[in-house]
């Protein structure tokens, strides 16, 4: 059953939002992915952020970058997790997009990764779904220490080769 939702405002945020996917593929979590804006066709957003828990989605990961507003409408209709991640911009290197995602009112949290932290975010995503989920949750496990033996390998290479050695292999 599809567990997670990812929204995009734009076709431009997909490099970035498909880090997100790729994490939940990872974890074998089911997600489904759209193109939605709540700026240019705000029925059909609604429609999907009040439709999305009948479907079987329990966390909406939602990317925006400027105005960035697509997160914090769909946690002020959909009564589950939202993570939002701010998406990179030309004018404000996604600041803007931070801003507008963090700075919710009282009442309406969205869960913040860093600008382009989509790959967080689906990480965060597995996190929350794992609360109940204990094959899940030793998946997480798994992917820690696959990632503590990444760079314990990378600390013994760099020990082995000295550091300009290092380097001119990166």
């Amino acid at each position: 059953m599809t567990k997670v939702g990812i929204l995009m405002g734009s076709d431009s945020d997909l490099p970035v939002m498909q880090k997100a996917a790729q994490m939940l593929e990872k974890f074998g979590i089911e997600y489904e992915m759209t193109i939605i804006s709540a700026h240019r066709m705000p029925d059909v957003f609604v429609e999907y952020a009040n439709k999305a828990e009948e479907r079987g989605i329990e966390v909406i990961i939602a990317g925006a970058g400027g105005a960035a507003h697509l997160p914090g409408m769909c946690a002020a209709l959909f009564d589950l997790p939202v993570i939002g991640i701010p998406i990179h911009t030309k004018a404000l290197g996604g600041v803007d997009s931070l801003y507008s995602i963090v700075q919710m009112p009282s009442g309406i949290p969205v869960a913040t990764v860093a600008i382009d932290g989509a790959a967080n975010a689906g990480i965060l995503a597995a996190k929350i779904l794992a609360v109940s989920d204990m094959e899940l949750r030793d998946k997480l496990k798994a992917y820690k220490k696959e990632m503590k033996d990444g760079v314990s390998a990378k600390a013994e290479k760099l020990e082995k080769l000295g550091c300009e050695q290092y380097i001119s292999q990166m």
